[in-house]
This record gives C-alpha cells, sequence and structure tokens, in this order.
C-alpha cells in the first residue's frame, strides 16, 4: 500500500482545454491522456502531491464529487501506481551515501521519468545499478565511451578487457586516451581514468585478447561473482560476436552489442530465452535488405569494406552512448527494452533511425531448432 502518493514530479499533469487529464509530459510513449468528463479525476490528480495518504484523498475527492465512492478512488490511484505515474512521498530513504545521493541527483530523476514500472521510490533503480556486475570487452571507441557513461552512472563493479596499445590513429575517438599514452595499453590506461571519475565504483580492467568462445565463457566466470551484462564492443577478430552470442545462449547472460558503419551508430540487446538472439536479427536484417544477391553470394559485398572504419568521435561516441543506454534499461528497467532488438541513428538520414527486431528463428543457427542454413554475413560493425 502506497504511504502518501505521489504524481511524479517529472509526470506532473494538466487540464487540457477539452477537460481531459494530461501525465507524462509530452514525450511519445510516456505521455498519456486520461477522460475526465466528470473532473474528479483532475481533482485526485492535483491532490496526489505526497504529503496526503490514501484515504484521505479519498475523502478529499469523494466529498468534492459525491458521485465518486472512495473505493473509485482508491482503484484510480491504484491504476495510475501500476502505469507508471506515481511513486511514494513516504518511501523510505536508499541505502545510498549523502555523497552518492548528491552524485546521482541528476540522474534519478530521468530514470523516474523513463520508468514506466510500479516502484515506490526511483533510488531503487540507482540502488539496483550499484550494486550491478558488468563485463565489458573492447576499449576502444564504442567501449570507452561506454565504460565512462556507465562508470558515471555508478555501476558497482565494471571489468573491462582490451590487449591492445594506444596510437595516434586512436585519438580522433577513443575519449579515455591522451598523446601522453601512445604506447601504453589502452586496459592500464583505461583503469585509471575511469577510477578517477567515480570512486565509488570498483573499476578492473586486464590485457587479455580474445581469440575464441572459450576466452568469453572463461571472463564470465572470472571475479568475485556472476557478471549481470556483457557488453560486446570489440571488432576483433571479426567472429568475436558470433563466438559473445553462443556463450551467452549457453550461459544465459544477456548482452549488449553495439558498433558503427559509417554514418550508422546501433547497440543491440540479446536476452536469452526472450526474443531473437544475436544470429537472429542478423538473419532478419539481411533478409529485410532485398540486396538482389545471386543465390549463395556473400552478403558483404553490398556493405564493402577498408581495412579500417571512417569514424569521428561523433559515430564512436554515439554507438558507445547507446550501448550504455541499453545497458542501464537491461539493469533497471526503465525504460524497457525488448530484447532481439536493433536500434540506432543514421547520421546521413535522421528521419530514418535504425530499428530491427527479430522474434526467435526456428532455422536460427544459434538458438533454432530447424538444421536448414541461413545467409552468414561479416559481423558487421566497428569499434
Amino acid at each position: 500500500m502506497l504511504g502518501r502518493p505521489r504524481v511524479k514530479p517529472e509526470h506532473s499533469g494538466y487540464q487540457a482545454q477539452d477537460g481531459t487529464v494530461r501525465l507524462g509530459s509530452v514525450v511519445y510513449g510516456i505521455g498519456v491522456e486520461i477522460e475526465d468528463p466528470e473532473g474528479w479525476v483532475w481533482t485526485l490528480v492535483d491532490a496526489m502531491d505526497g504529503t496526503r495518504s490514501v484515504p484521505e484523498l479519498a475523502d478529499l475527492v469523494s466529498t468534492s464529487h459525491p458521485q465518486i465512492t472512495r473505493a473509485d478512488v482508491t482503484q484510480a490511484v491504484t491504476d495510475l501506481y501500476e502505469a507508471g505515474h506515481v511513486d511514494d512521498g513516504a518511501a523510505p530513504d536508499p541505502d545510498l551515501s549523502a555523497r552518492q545521493m548528491e552524485r546521482y541527483s541528476r540522474g534519478v530523476p530521468l530514470l523516474r521519468w523513463l520508468d514506466r514500472s510500479p516502484r515506490p521510490s526511483a533510488w531503487q533503480m540507482q540502488e539496483q545499478l550499484c550494486q550491478a556486475r558488468v563485463l565489458l570487452v573492447g576499449l576502444g571507441g564504442t567501449g570507452g565511451y561506454a565504460a565512462q557513461a556507465l562508470v558515471a552512472s555508478g555501476i558497482g563493479h565494471l571489468h573491462c578487457v582490451d590487449p591492445d596499445t594506444v596510437s595516434l590513429s586512436n585519438l580522433n575517438r577513443q575519449p579515455l586516451y591522451r598523446e601522453r599514452d601512445i604506447g601504453r595499453y589502452k586496459a592500464e590506461v583505461a583503469a585509471a581514468d575511469l577510477a578517477s571519475l567515480n570512486s565509488d565504483v570498483e573499476v578492473t580492467c586486464e590485457r587479455r585478447l580474445v581469440e575464441g568462445p572459450e576466452d568469453i565463457a572463461d571472463l564470465l566466470r572470472a571475479g568475485a561473482g556472476p557478471y549481470d551484462l556483457l557488453l560486446m564492443c570489440a571488432d576483433n577478430p571479426p567472429e568475436i560476436r558470433r563466438w559473445a552470442n553462443e556463450v551467452c545462449l549457453r550461459t544465459g547472460t544477456a548482452w549488449v552489442d553495439g558498433g558503427y558503419r559509417g554514418p550508422v551508430a546501433t547497440a543491440g540487446v540479446h536476452v536469452p530465452g526472450t526474443g531473437g538472439c544475436w544470429e537472429c536479427i542478423r538473419t532478419a536484417e539481411i533478409r529485410r535488405r532485398e540486396l538482389g544477391l545471386s543465390p549463395g553470394e556473400d552478403p558483404a559485398v553490398a556493405s564493402p569494406r577498408r581495412p579500417w572504419n571512417p569514424v569521428t568521435a561523433v559515430t564512436a561516441g554515439l554507438s558507445g552512448l547507446l550501448v550504455a543506454h541499453a545497458a542501464l534499461s537491461l539493469l533497471t528497467g526503465a525504460p524497457p527494452t525488448e530484447p532481439g532488438t536493433m536500434f540506432g541513428i543514421n547520421l546521413g538520414a535522421l528521419h530514418d533511425p535504425v530499428l530491427l527486431h527479430s522474434g526467435r528463428l526456428p532455422d536460427c543457427p544459434a538458438c533454432g531448432t530447424s538444421t536448414e542454413s541461413v545467409p552468414q554475413s561479416s559481423d558487421g560493425d566497428d569499434r
């Protein structure tokens, strides 16, 4: 039972000219309209400021609108809470330090705005983040931006893996490194940089080359406990995301991959047992494209590759931040993100965002039940 129901500050409502009550702001996917011909819903919404109990709200509304019963008011409060527009003004303080509450005081309101689940306090989501354990593979452009965003957001433990050293050509899009770091191991530099960003986060980094699926499995087994999430931000070897998909299906580990191909930056969300896997999404994408290729022809010929992928800090940053957004969504539920989805931004056509969803395909070579072969392509986006 809610102690003192409160319309979330970010969802604060108003009464439109036609009498409907609008909550959740004008942001698509969050805002709602409630028909209110008798005006009592607005009376209730206006009174839910976190100072009154449910019985007090029921008394106030039923006195102002005698045709409305106390049970009607109680049910309306419950409905608004279940829809994610109301929290509890009497919720206990989070189990966080005063310093942490100040640090995250700007991020928690955004989580509260995005959250559409019944939750007494948005601080519960921050507590979830502070307890989360994330494994990140690849500390280039995508991985660097993702790591920065997660550490700033208060992830409990972030373990990063990369075998490479810093080169001058990295510096146009990899945010963790400076000219003075050229020649040093990325893992070593990243560990110090990320630790200086947020001392409340446990950041560990290691130099390691992933050479097969068992290396990924070994990384997931390592550490003081299981990881809640894998973030695949590496582009080499080319098969690395296929390996990640195989291992995560085997271990039941949720994971996110992301990268960029020219002006297109994307992230994919994968939860074993829910929706299509990475292979399903890739297959669905190939089939959707209608490339006009001859039977058996490699789909990679339609997307010719150079030894390196054209990239700026913008495209690398977008891909990394999309990965971080997907990670925060999976860890908190705000907003809910459907697994088996790839989403992103095309800087060459902002009016045409990337959004592809696939359920589990029966002929998927990784998670399907059919032995029919499906078209294969290179593993895609660079980091």
